[in-house]
């Protein structure tokens, strides 16, 4: 079998008293996120490569959370900038796609509905020139849609290059969501798996005031020898008004940004059967939130590890681990409005982890299993009522996919339908009565965030 190359921030401090209902709220938030069924795997790359869904993705769909989803495969293909071709003519980039959802949450209605719809922009462009585009309709309840510009990776790549005596690629990605273009696909915004969240890291997506698609960057990365990655470049926010056409509401601002560097690094080894990873990143800002207020300084570091078991790909076992830790210096020290004399912290930290292991049967049965943990410096005036952000949940799910194998009969469609439960055994610090209602009034416990999933997605 060839060598891997060549085979085919910073929170802004909380108002003093949230209601239950914003809480609320960005808990069910972060449940959607969780529930994506988005992948990679689409049609017009099968079509475009000749390749099936499966030679990218273990579960033949994409993984959407499962692990680190890619193959070496895919991650080759990502690298190359998305322009692999079988050399068959012009192949139209477009796909599309649709998901059904039945969600049975703990506390509240049960729903049926036509819950996304999906049109990618996706692939070759020039024997340099790829990329990926996705712009994603939700349904945001009594049948009305709402339309996005979701995840963006356009790049540019030089190919089968010689540095000495060594192959090597060298690329630039302009992106929106900071971890999506990286190529192993184990940070939260490559998996669609960050930890829910009080006051999360930058790079995880389910944060307040997310970076991701709020922001543009662009970045140059190069990989040495097939085993050697590494990746620098910087981010700028989009202006409010862009947000806005973007279909995004303003209220999630994640304000100015400046000074931002970002960074990766990651040696990888393709055992043919057998593959793992280990990687750092780190993410560096000033950041005014308001736009007009002073600077607050964030530095995010983290690690990610990967395996992969590939065997003959009738049996494959994908595993990953993401550690992240935010460093934030405040731009202002709030004074408690209950005891006097107390001040919030001027330096905090928070840390998301993550962890999955995913099993997928013929490339068409799967099960993962994945657990998420968010914590953070203790501060009382930050954190109202306990005091600290904490939450701790974690996801079980089994999919089944009838097409995309290698030997399916089409690579025009696929299907997937899947089971999912969340579970939540901490959230905002407490596992019981966790928005901290007085006595005698309803109390909300971290289980009755919990919910069920039944989904059906088809792309095209």
């Amino acid at each position: 079998m060839p060598s891997f190359v060549n085979r085919r921030g910073v929170r802004r401090p909380k108002r003093m008293r949230r209601s239950k209902l914003t809480y609320l709220l960005c808990g069910l938030a972060v449940l959607l996120l969780l529930a994506s069924t988005t992948a990679n795997a689409i049609p017009a790359y099968a079509r475009q490569t000749g390749s099936a869904c499966a030679d990218c993705h273990a579960g033949s769909y994409g993984a959407g959370s499962n692990g680190p989803q890619l193959t070496p495969y895919g991650m080759r293909f990502k690298l190359n900038g998305y322009t692999d071709t079988d050399g068959n003519g012009f192949k139209i980039p477009v796909a599309g796609q649709i998901v059904g959802t039945r969600a049975v949450p703990a506390v509240g209605q049960s729903t049926t509905e036509l819950s996304e719809a999906d049109l990618y922009l996706a692939g070759r462009i020039t024997d340099q020139i790829g990329g990926y585009v996705k712009v994603q309709s939700d349904n945001v309840g009594d049948n009305k849609f709402s339309t996005q510009l979701s995840d963006v990776d356009l790049r540019f790549v030089a190919k089968d290059l010689k540095l000495g005596t060594q192959e090597a690629t060298i690329g630039v990605t302009v992106n929106n969501n900071p971890g999506f273009q990286d190529p192993i696909a184990a940070l939260p915004a490559a998996t669609q798996n960050g930890p829910p969240t009080v006051s999360g890291t930058l790079l995880n997506p389910s944060s307040s005031n997310t970076l991701a698609h709020r922001v543009i960057g662009a970045s140059v990365y190069g990989l040495y020898d097939s085993n050697w990655y590494g990746e620098i470049g910087t981010y700028s926010s989009m202006p409010t008004s862009v947000q806005d056409h973007l279909g995004y509401s303003i209220g999630g601002d994640p304000g100015k940004l400046s000074d931002t560097g970002y960074f990766s690094f990651a040696y990888m080894k393709d055992l043919k059967s057998q593959f793992f990873s280990a990687g750092i990143v780190a993410l560096t800002t000033k950041r005014q939130l308001p736009r007009t207020g002073p600077n607050e300084d964030v530095t995010d570091l983290g690690y990610d590890l990967t395996y992969q078991y590939l065997g003959n790909r009738d049996n494959i076992v994908q595993l990953a681990y993401v550690n992240i830790l935010e460093q934030r210096r405040y731009a202002s020290v709030p004074a408690s409005p209950v005891i006097p004399g107390l001040t919030a912290q001027a330096h905090g930290v928070v840390h998301d982890q993550s962890a999955s292991v995913s099993y997928t049967f013929k490339q068409s049965y799967g099960v993962t299993y994945s657990h998420l943990v968010s914590t953070g410096t203790h501060d009382i005036v930050r954190y109202v009522p306990y005091g600290d952000p904490d939450t701790a949940s974690y996801s079980f799910s089994v999919f089944w996919t009838p097409f995309g194998r290698d030997d399916s009969w089409t690579s025009i469609a696929n299907i997937k339908l899947a089971a999912t439960w969340f579970r939540f055994t901490k959230f905002n610090g407490s596992p019981t009565n966790v928005f901290g209602a007085p006595l005698g009034a309803p109390v909300t416990n971290a289980r009755d965030l919990d919910e069920f999933l039944l989904s059906a997605s088809a792309a095209f």
